[in-house]
């Protein structure tokens, strides 16, 4: 069995978004790039999504996805909130 690794970029405006909200709310942020991992003759495969590191805490997103995941899949905010809740910490 081989799994197949692609790098995935993260969407323009998605990413732009991403650091004006960062940019506006004063925080510096690491964007990590997602991937896509494929099983090699099957048509199984596994979208990781992209990550934004903002103090210690880590907050995944899908490209074409108005959520913001924290740490891990099952809390999720919306882009929207986003701001608020940099604020907060």
């Amino acid at each position: 069995m081989q799994i197949i690794k692609g790098e995935l970029q993260f969407e323009k405006s998605l990413k732009q978004r991403l650091e004006f909200i960062c940019e506006f709310t004063k925080v510096n942020a690491t964007f990590i790039n997602g991937s896509i991992r494929k099983i090699d003759k099957t048509n199984l495969s596994y979208i990781e999504p992209h990550r934004v590191i903002v103090k210690n805490i880590t907050l995944l997103v899908f490209n074409y996805s108005n959520d913001v995941y924290i740490n891990n899949l099952s809390k999720k905010i919306k882009l929207s909130e986003l701001e608020d809740y940099l604020k907060n910490l």
